[in-house]
């Protein structure tokens, strides 16, 4: 089995909550409003983010250090600029686009 990295101890309240312990947070890239899934087995308890993102280590890793950089460096963020708001406009013209749909054949990344 493989060594915790560290442990951190949580105390639930009357109604059954608990705080996440920041450190935790932090390992998992946690904020407010994520999830969170449990798992019960005969070893004990895990918990890990509950995202899409798990699915995809790549992505999960890209979005846990943009979330590090934006908390460490929130000066750096900046609004698009109206130029570059319209040159997207104009780039996506007529594209119809649903987030939902499978993506079929090749794609180049």
């Amino acid at each position: 089995m493989a060594q915790a990295k560290f442990e951190e101890l949580s105390t639930i309240s009357s109604k059954g909550q608990t705080t996440v312990p920041k450190s935790v947070r932090q390992a998992l890239g946690l904020s407010e409003g994520d999830q969170i899934a449990f798992r019960v087995d005969d070893s004990g308890v895990t918990m890990r983010r509950a995202d899409d993102a798990q699915d995809d280590p790549a992505l999960s890793a890209f979005l846990s250090f943009l979330a590090k950089d934006i908390g460490e460096h929130p000066e750096r963020l900046q609004t698009m600029s109206l130029a570059m708001a319209k040159r997207m406009d104009e780039l996506t013209e007529g594209m119809v686009f649903d987030p939902d749909e499978p993506i079929e054949g090749d794609v180049d990344l």
